[in-house]
């Protein structure tokens, strides 16, 4: 089940929960419907491997355990604040982030979900207890048409 509340508009933040799933194309399509079509594809495949994280690893597919979406759209920046009832994470602290300080240095494929995050998202952070992760896309300005000559 899918509950949603609040159309997020202006600094107003909108809210979708779910139980833990891996069946995510509508929670997507959801969180998608107000993104610019030229940058959904890239937003839908770094918002699902957060969901992913967050259902499968954080939660573990209990499904009696919720993933809890905040998100909005606030001075050109679209934010979504994912937050999960697992354990926690702690991500390696790195002064200067390198998204490829993520990549796994054998065949696993741990890390490759945190690199492609870092890839897409401007910004990539995790509270202090690890289950809850904020992700922004700064929106291109647009630029504007000079009155002078």
């Amino acid at each position: 089940m899918i509950s949603i509340s609040l159309r997020p508009v202006g600094r107003y933040w909108g809210t979708l929960s779910f139980a833990s799933t891996l069946y995510l194309c509508p929670i997507l399509d959801l969180l998608l419907a107000e993104i610019p079509a030229k940058l959904q594809a890239e937003l839908r495949l770094g918002l699902q491997e957060a969901l992913v994280n967050a259902a499968k690893h954080g939660n573990n597919l209990d499904p009696s355990k919720r993933v809890v979406v905040r998100f909005s759209l606030i001075d050109n920046q679209y934010w979504w604040v994912i937050s999960d009832q697992g354990q926690g994470f702690k991500p390696e602290p790195s002064s200067e982030e390198d998204p490829t300080d993520y990549l796994p240095s054998d065949d696993s494929e741990s890390g490759r979900g945190l690199c492609l995050l870092h890839q897409i998202f401007d910004q990539v952070q995790w509270s202090r207890k690890g289950t809850e992760l904020r992700l922004c896309k700064q929106m291109e300005n647009r630029p504007r048409l000079s009155l002078r000559r």
